[in-house]
């Protein structure tokens, strides 16, 4: 039982001292821990500013240039315009397919209806004999 106790406490012991050991390094690449490492890098910070900070011209020109669209969006709708005008032309095409198929149907039965109607004329004729009034199809 005393050999776990002590197992214990020197893993927390070991783990006190590695977290500290991480928060001190932290601490020193934030510059917070001494006023030494701050004046060194205060030289530093001018030139980092400096890359960091710029006009409000140039700030505004990168966001600009920023919200631009990609080379590929403008690529990807001129695929899709392609696309759109080539269903365009198809459905353009299979309407007036449909439209001449339509009138030839249309045609083809007129013609049809005027052979029989000749025909059934034509039978009254022949059967007619004179004795009885003619009998007039309406249509």
């Amino acid at each position: 039982m005393s050999w776990t106790r002590v197992l214990v406490l020197y893993f927390l012991t070991t783990l006190l001292i590695l977290t500290c050991e991480y928060l001190l390094d932290v601490f020193e690449s934030l510059g917070v821990l001494s006023r030494t490492a701050l004046t060194v890098h205060s030289a530093d910070a001018c030139g980092a500013a400096r890359q960091v900070f710029m006009p409000e011209s140039d700030a505004s020109n990168f966001f600009k240039r920023r919200t631009r669209r990609s080379v590929r969006y403008y690529e990807l709708q001129a695929e899709q315009r392609v696309k759109i005008a080539a269903s365009e032309r198809r459905r353009e095409y299979n309407e007036e397919q449909r439209n001449e198929y339509e009138n030839y149907v249309e045609e083809d039965r007129d013609e049809i209806n005027e052979r029989s109607r000749e025909t059934n004329e034509q039978l009254r004729e022949y059967h007619y004999d004179g004795l009885y009034p003619r009998y007039y199809w309406f249509h």
